[in-house]
């Protein structure tokens, strides 16, 4: 497992911006899923104003500690806080892009979108019940595809990550087994494996491991040009996990279902819907102690919804809908300074 300071290192020098006095002006920390889009729209963010961002790739579970210790401007999560720990807390939270997760995979010979697999199998993979890649339920689903006769190395999340929340979510979802023995959440104890410190170290850890499995955010995959498996879906589909799979998955959501806009995406009924899809958030104080800065972030974050979509769909996330966008103004003007009047102003 990489030492925390050098995956700190990592996050930060690969959004680090001009200069160092730049590089302060925004700061933010927490979930590495969305962090190759945070990434470029802070570049293109800087091109156009002058200001700047650093945002620290930690993972959900230490973005949310440090938006609580109040030594960012925001944290990141992909794990939605629910109504009473936001008022505990006195957060705001809101969404900014979705995306999926994606299980990926280092088999010599094995080729993008060619393997198939159900998330009840998944999850038996994760479990140790199903230990070699020619496992008869494996081979069931793949006929044809040459796997060899190899221990399965599952790779895990080893930091408390909303990446692993999705993930077992939609593993719960899709085995009782998993739900009894498991559950959902950012950290478990996993019975098998070898762990990686954020999306990075997932990346990192399948690339250097034959024969390994892992689960990281789908820019991850596209960016290190890894081997990812297909899923089936809740209508018995294999879709590609794209921009159309992503949509699909968010198209009919309530987005006022939940305080904070946590909804689930996962495991959706739609044909085209990729079955681990989800939105990530952003969380700010709502009564901030500065509350300049915390206007600077929601500067970036309106600028991002109207300027970025294309960044992010290069990198094969989702923005979010207009009408979505739209509610996410009407949360910030809760967002209050000193005065008594909205930190941002439209």
């Amino acid at each position: 497992m990489r030492p925390f300071a050098y995956a700190l290192a990592v996050g930060l020098a690969t959004v680090q911006m001009a200069s160092a006095a730049l590089a302060a002006d925004i700061t933010g920390a927490g979930a590495t899923f969305p962090f190759p889009v945070y990434s470029k729209w802070a570049e293109a963010y800087r091109k156009e104003t002058g200001s700047g961002l650093n945002y620290q790739s930690i993972g959900s579970g230490g973005g949310i500690k440090q938006i609580q210790a109040k030594t960012v401007d925001f944290g990141a999560t992909d794990a939605p806080l629910k109504a009473e720990q936001l008022a505990k807390d006195g957060l705001v939270q809101f969404p900014t892009v979705m995306g999926g997760v994606v299980p990926v995979v280092n088999i010599p010979g094995v080729e993008p979108g060619k393997l198939k697999l159900t998330g009840e199998v998944l999850a038996d993979i994760y479990a140790g019940k199903i230990a070699k890649w020619t496992d008869p339920r494996i081979a069931k689903l793949n006929d044809g595809l040459k796997l060899p006769e190899t221990n399965i190395t599952p790779v895990y999340r080893s930091d408390a990550s909303g990446t692993t929340n999705i993930f077992t979510t939609y593993l719960s979802q899709s085995s009782e087994t998993w739900k009894k023995e498991y559950g959902a959440a950012t950290t478990i104890s996993w019975p098998v494996g070898q762990g990686g410190k954020g999306n990075e170290g997932v990346t990192a850890t399948v690339k250097q491991v034959p024969n390994s499995i892992g689960y990281v955010e789908s820019a991850y995959a596209k960016q290190n040009k890894l081997a990812y498996a297909l899923l089936q879906n809740k209508a018995g589909k294999f879709p590609q996990p794209d921009d159309k799979a992503f949509q699909a998955a968010a198209a009919s959501a309530d987005w006022k279902a939940a305080p904070g806009f946590g909804i689930s995406l996962t495991n959706q009924p739609s044909d085209d819907a990729w079955p681990i899809t989800a939105a990530t958030f952003i969380l700010v104080h709502k009564d901030p102690a500065d509350p300049a800065k915390v206007g600077d972030v929601l500067k970036f974050f309106d600028w991002a919804y109207k300027n970025g979509d294309k960044l992010a769909s290069d990198l094969d996330y989702v923005p979010l809908p207009d009408n979505v966008v739209a509610l996410i103004h009407e949360e910030w003007k809760t967002i209050k300074g000193k005065d008594g009047k909205p930190v941002f102003n439209m």
